[in-house]
């Protein structure tokens, strides 16, 4: 069966989402049905699209199809349709959460009736960027989640937002102001932007020149992933966003540009790893990610600081160049995406519950049981305990790494092992301060659930499941991960391209 025709499809649904919500600006209630309804379809496609590309290997469609390779070229291939998949289910379950208070325009409380139609192009930019056959489409695919992003990080145009927002902005603009200059680059000297032709081309100019362009690639997609040292922005950004907003922007948006690396190392330039450099930057992306986590009173700047940290073990695997170190990279982005959008949402609610997200205002949390539960459980997982996915992925990485065997490799295996516990003294002193320090004496509050609405703890509820369900489901996802690896490894992206060239 051909399931070519698919591929725009997680594209194009939530574009024309967003038209539709666009003109219902005046019925928010038929917005979010129309919202999640759309973003169901999404992740409904992108499951048999995943099943389909991992049967039959890389599935590819040239829209345009004019000769001599011209037109505009999605591939699903195992690892693109994975992340799609995994992207969509977890928009379709953060688009419950947004309330009218998170997306206020005025203080009157009106709704910002621009929300879903922005959520909904930003959904469908990540699906293009993970989907994109050429250099010049992921540009297109960044721009299209970027200037989403301004609108949704700044909704409600309070003080801090906008501030926070305005730095958002600034490092966006320059990353894609060098992505442009690193595309007219590589058209100028090889005269294709495509993924399968490149590899070819690109292995026949100067490796000086070569190498100039995989750096300056590596300094655009290094700034999206908030690696070392381009990460300042991530930490000031994040956490004054709405909590549904932070959620899916700590989540995807980050693994956006780790994909892009991905992308970059093994189609672009397999054969000039640069083990030692990346390994070092990730070593010191983990080490002092978490360092300033241990540094934070405010739950939301804590766990920015902590995604910066866990995108350390991503790089870690991909610079090891190897099959195994890659596969574990891939478990480990599954596994991120979904622990740490989890955790943010909970803190959403800990905000609504508990009145802030300060460990010095919060305290007697855990006289709401099921919240102390939706809390505890990511945490874990995000800090490596058995037999948890977060565990299991690094525990894949770093035999990754011993079996390469080199001092860095090592070195960095000591530097996963000591972020991990890191990891878990920040996330338990969070639970122990919100959940079980006594509050003040003139706080007289009632912490309960019943001040939120039902649905959204079904949706949290729903989210951490799926994080725990993860660790079940750890063998077939490895397998997977593994297949992917593979295929990227072993050329089978370049071969499905250009079969269906026109």
């Amino acid at each position: 069966m051909d399931f070519s025709n698919l591929v725009p499809v997680p594209v194009l649904l939530p574009l024309l989402g967003a038209g539709i919500t666009l003109v219902l600006a005046r019925h928010p209630k038929w917005q979010r049905i129309v919202s999640g309804s759309t973003l169901g379809l999404v992740a409904a496609f992108a499951l048999i699209l995943c099943l389909a590309a991992d049967a039959q290997g890389p599935i590819v469609l040239w829209v345009g199809a004019w000769p001599d390779g011209l037109g505009i070229v999605l591939v699903a291939d195992r690892l693109s349709a994975l992340l799609v998949l995994v992207s969509s289910i977890v928009t379709a379950l953060v688009v419950i959460f947004p309330s009218r208070r998170d997306i206020a325009d005025s203080a009157d409380g009106a709704p910002v009736s621009v929300f879903h139609p922005t959520f909904l192009v930003l959904t469908a930019g990540v699906a293009n960027a993970f989907l994109a056959g050429d250099l010049f489409n992921l540009f297109v695919g960044f721009e299209m989640l970027l200037f989403s992003s301004y609108v949704l990080i700044m909704l409600g145009a309070t003080k801090e937002r906008v501030r926070a927002g305005s730095t958002y902005v600034i490092v966006s603009v320059v990353s894609s102001t060098l992505f442009l200059l690193a595309l007219s680059i590589v058209y100028g000297a090889t005269g294709t932007v495509s993924f399968a032709q490149l590899p070819e081309r690109l292995a026949e100019l100067d490796p000086g020149m070569q190498l100039t362009i995989q750096l300056l690639l590596l300094v655009v997609f290094g700034i999206k992933a908030a690696v070392f040292p381009l990460q300042a922005w991530l930490p000031d950004s994040y956490p004054t966003a709405p909590a549904s907003v932070t959620a899916v922007f700590a989540g995807l948006l980050t693994k956006v540009g780790v994909f892009a690396i991905i992308r970059l190392q093994t189609l672009l330039f397999p054969e000039s790893p640069l083990t030692d450099l990346l390994l070092v930057v990730a070593i010191l992306t983990m080490v002092l990610g978490i360092l300033g986590a241990l540094a934070q009173g405010e739950i939301k700047r804590l766990l920015s600081f902590t995604l910066v940290s866990h995108i350390g073990y991503m790089l870690l695997g991909i610079a090891l160049g190897t099959e195994q170190g890659l596969a574990g990279a891939i478990f480990y982005i599954v596994h991120h995406i979904l622990v740490q959008t989890a955790l943010f949402i909970v803190v959403g609610l800990i905000e609504r519950v508990g009145g802030s997200t300060s460990l010095a205002r919060l305290g007697g949390l855990a006289s709401v049981p099921l919240l102390a539960v939706l809390y505890l459980l990511p945490a874990l997982n995000l800090g490596g305990i058995p037999p948890l996915s977060g565990f299991l992925g690094k525990v894949a990485l770093m035999d990754a790494a011993l079996e390469t065997g080199t001092p860095l490799a090592v070195l960095s295996v000591v530097a996963g092992v000591a972020t991990s516990l890191l990891t878990l003294i920040a996330v338990i002193r969070v639970w122990q301060r919100a959940f079980w320090q006594d509050r003040g004496e003139d706080d007289e509050r009632v912490h309960s659930l019943r001040v939120l609405p039902r649905i959204w703890v079904v949706a949290a509820s729903t989210l951490v499941a799926i994080t725990v369900a993860l660790t079940a489901l750890a063998g077939p996802l490895t397998d997977y991960a593994q297949r992917a690896s593979v295929d990227i490894m072993g050329g089978a992206y370049q071969i499905a391209v250009e079969e269906a060239m026109p």
